[in-house]
């Protein structure tokens, strides 16, 4: 399963641990780009996030103890993906995400191509059968076949819903923005009928309401939640995979994954670290910021 990419950095000083069995939650890597559109290097997302976490001290203010004094964690280290063509990255992607899920509860995989998603997806439906899902993005990644390829981070949430993996009624896509254009991108999520708030409109009503949105619709249903690091303003985060302006700050973003508590969490990602295109590696920094956000969620969600 484990790849040199990682060596023997771990996220968070989690123990490191190849073959995980019996933990609340298993932290694993994802070190791939080739469904990237514009700017490889994602596959170094794993690796960068993991180093990015010696500089993140404590639990917050005020935040009590650290997640992994509530769970039992591990860090399984990076799935070995090879350079394989598209179908089969995924599969094997899959298959190494099943097998955690048949010993472990939970993952938080780092990233990493968006396009994973949907290998991580069919992983947590077998175990769970349909799931909801918080998608944090700049983009809906709901288009068609794109350059002429079924798998590629622009169509990851169109697959997994018309696969049935993600009830598109309870799948909220947040920080969506970009420039007008025909068709609008939009058009096909909410065809699907799931609910896109948009970077504006978050900014707008703020993120305090934002996440009670994301409460109502969610409900108490198993959910997936997704971050792509690009629906952070790039001047918070830099260094992703498709950098788009106008969205909203760091803050903002990690205040609205602070609701994940009060859900159902049963997977998390955190993708599209780009760290060729990074800045004094602060993408990498707050990536490992969101990821330490998700598992003390995800503790906070198991002790309610």
């Amino acid at each position: 399963m484990e790849q040199n990419y990682a060596q023997n950095l771990t996220f968070m000083g989690i123990p490191r641990h190849a073959s995980p069995r019996g933990r609340d939650l298993v932290v694993i890597g994802a070190p791939y780009d080739a469904g990237t559109s514009h700017r490889p290097g994602t596959q170094l997302g794993p690796r960068a996030i993991r180093q990015g976490s010696d500089l993140l001290l404590g639990t917050g203010f005020g935040r009590g103890p650290a997640a992994s004094d509530i769970i039992d964690c591990a860090d399984a280290g990076d799935i070995d993906l090879g350079p394989c063509d598209a179908r089969t990255v995924l599969e094997v992607a899959q298959r190494s995400l099943q097998s955690l899920l048949e010993h472990n509860d939970a993952f938080l995989m780092l990233g990493g191509d968006h396009a994973l998603t949907l290998a991580a997806l069919r992983a947590v439906v077998r175990r769970h059968g349909m799931v909801a899902a918080v998608h944090l993005d700049a983009h809906c990644d709901t288009q068609p076949d794109v350059y002429g390829t079924e798998y590629h981070h622009g169509t990851t949430f169109r697959q997994a819903i018309e696969e049935r993996l993600i009830d598109p009624r309870r799948l909220v896509q947040i920080g969506v923005r970009g420039p007008r254009v025909e068709p609008d991108p939009q058009d096909g999520a909410r065809r699907h009928g799931t609910r896109v708030i948009t970077a504006a409109d978050m900014v707008a009503v703020g993120p305090s309401a934002t996440a009670r949105l994301i409460r109502e619709i969610i409900g108490d249903v198993p959910v997936y939640v997704s971050v792509g690091m690009d629906v952070v303003d790039p001047r918070f985060a830099p260094g992703t995979a498709a950098p788009a302006p106008d969205g909203p700050s760091s803050l903002d973003v990690l205040e609205v994954l602070r609701c994940v508590g009060d859900l159902e969490p049963v997977g998390f990602d955190v993708m599209g670290v780009c760290p060729p295109y990074d800045h004094g590696g602060v993408t990498s920094l707050l990536a490992t910021e969101v990821g330490a956000e998700l598992l003390y969620q995800f503790a906070r969600s198991r002790c309610r």
